[in-house]
């Protein structure tokens, strides 16, 4: 049985884990890229954003003044057994949540949207969100939490089958093109692309693939894989660097997540993680140990299954 308490305590570690600390992934994707920028003030910001980040890392404080929206993901294994139930768990994130955000602390950024009224908690009406994946033949919980602005760098369209592969590429650039020219989008970023599905399941898994794939991870179809290699290359060929100054550093990694669609159309979403990325994880045994990471884990083979039935057969591996 796991005890809502050792939810409660996960929680928080990781709220505070996600604030201060910067993946390992997407640090080590901002290195690489700095090897090869051109561009002094890109090279010169993302040298800056190491300092920052260095800094975070020592004074324990959060690496960014606006601390986004934070947000949970839950994947609770088939036998996992959570004392309280799943409504005792929404309550400790809530709880974890509050308190968070006066202990690290968080800017309180949830607002009553016609009043303006400010819980200063960052909880309200559906805030945070709290999304639900399962797995089967476990009983642990994943519990991540991600720090995502909610104002922009996310942009929608309806493509049409006959827009093929060049209508996807095309609105790719418009994206980083609108947002990084005017400012609204903090780059490079972990690029998500949501493709298919209907116009909800599109925008949801855009942000999913931004903010719960790592840097370097590549999807296991191989078609997909190959077309974020090309987004990766052709975002890196605007001429925007790092926030916005000429350069080569817009995209660090590019993950597209797919939902099988109408047959009429072909929905896209577009979602620039910032530089911050700020993510944590921690999966909670039924012992109440506790392990914490920075790769959600959330696409699992059986998340992305594609048949009726599963008995793991129709798995494909994960692109290396």
């Amino acid at each position: 049985m796991i005890k809502a308490d050792t939810i409660e305590q996960a929680a928080s570690q990781i709220m505070s884990n996600a604030a201060i600390d910067i993946p390992d992934d997407y640090e080590s994707g901002i290195r690489a890229m700095i090897d090869i920028e051109k561009g002094d003030l890109s090279a010169f910001v993302l040298e800056a954003m190491l300092e920052n980040w260095q800094a975070a890392r020592e004074d324990r404080r959060p690496m960014c003044a606006d601390s986004g929206l934070p947000r949970f993901y839950v994947k609770s294994g088939n036998e996992a057994q959570i004392e309280g139930g799943f409504v005792a768990l929404e309550h400790r994130l809530r709880r974890a949540t509050a308190q968070a955000t006066h202990d690290i602390p968080l800017r309180p950024n949830r607002v009553h949207p016609p009043s303006r009224h400010d819980n200063n908690n960052n909880v309200g009406i559906n805030a945070p969100e709290i999304e639900y994946s399962f797995e089967p033949d476990a009983d642990w919980i994943d519990i991540t939490t991600v720090h995502k602005g909610g104002l922009f760098g996310s942009d929608f369209r309806m493509l049409f089958p006959g827009d093929g592969i060049d209508g996807i590429k095309r609105f790719f650039l418009d994206v980083l093109f609108a947002f990084g020219k005017r400012g609204l989008a903090c780059q490079p970023a972990i690029v998500g692309v949501g493709l298919g599905g209907s116009k909800d399941t599109c925008m949801v898994l855009g942000k999913q693939a931004a903010c719960l794939r790592t840097v370097g991870s590549h999807h296991p179809d191989p078609q997909v894989a190959k077309l974020e290699k090309e987004l990766k290359i052709l975002g890196n060929k605007t001429g925007l660097g790092a926030m916005g100054f000429n350069g080569t550093s817009t995209v660090v990694g590019c993950n597209i997540e797919i939902g099988y669609t109408h047959t009429g159309g072909m929905p896209i979403s577009v979602h620039c993680f910032c530089l911050s990325s700020r993510r944590a994880s921690a999966r909670i045994h039924a012992d109440g140990t506790i392990e914490y990471r920075t790769d959600p884990q959330w696409f699992t083979p059986y998340h992305r299954r594609n048949s009726i039935d599963w008995d793991g057969a129709d798995a494909i591996k994960e692109q290396a």
